[in-house]
């Protein structure tokens, strides 16, 4: 529990906040400022590893959507030894004009690595854009689970949702007092 409670410490925010997935949310969990902090990143990338080979050992790569999975990426590929792969929105319209970003080759089996879970939208999306690239994913490995739907929309579309903490788990550490 000491990586939720200073992940907790460092990105849990109180206010009136709206999620991407258009729902209103009394607390949001701010993803920058915990992938952006080395001494959080380490941990964060030695944690999405192990789950990785626990969860998907028949990964070849590691795959991240735009923007806020990508440090957690290269974290857990530094600590694996798996290269990534970045899942941009859209494709971008000049030089490659690639979607994904990164080299892989068809057919190849890649985890899906995501910050914060909400809805499942962003990662279902990311999901979708490796499958029209001919690459294998069945498996996600996300951060928080904030526990409104996500883990049930992505098994709609055949992949597995591990979280390394809950929301609820979230809830139950003990902010630092601020000031």
């Amino acid at each position: 529990m000491e990586l939720a409670a200073a992940i907790r410490d460092a990105a849990y925010l109180e206010g009136d906040f709206v999620l991407r997935s258009g729902r209103r949310s009394s607390w949001y969990l701010d993803k920058y400022r915990f992938g952006t902090r080395p001494e959080l990143l380490g941990p964060l990338g030695e944690e999405i590893a192990r789950a990785i080979a626990e969860h998907e050992p028949d990964a070849i790569r590691i795959a991240a959507p735009e923007l806020g999975a990508v440090p957690l990426a290269a974290a857990a590929s530094l600590a694996s030894g798996l290269p990534f792969v970045i899942v941009r929105k859209e494709p971008k319209d000049y030089g490659t004009a690639n979607r994904i970003e990164g080299e892989y080759e068809p057919g190849e089996c890649v985890c899906l690595v995501e910050d914060v879970v909400t809805s499942g939208g962003a990662a279902v999306a990311a999901v979708q854009a490796l499958r029209q690239a001919d690459l294998r994913v069945s498996v996600a490995v996300c951060v928080v689970d904030r526990e409104e739907g996500g883990i049930d929309e992505l098994a709609r579309h055949a992949v597995r949702l591990w979280p390394l903490l809950r929301a609820s788990e979230l809830a139950k550490t003990a902010a630092k007092p601020h000031g």
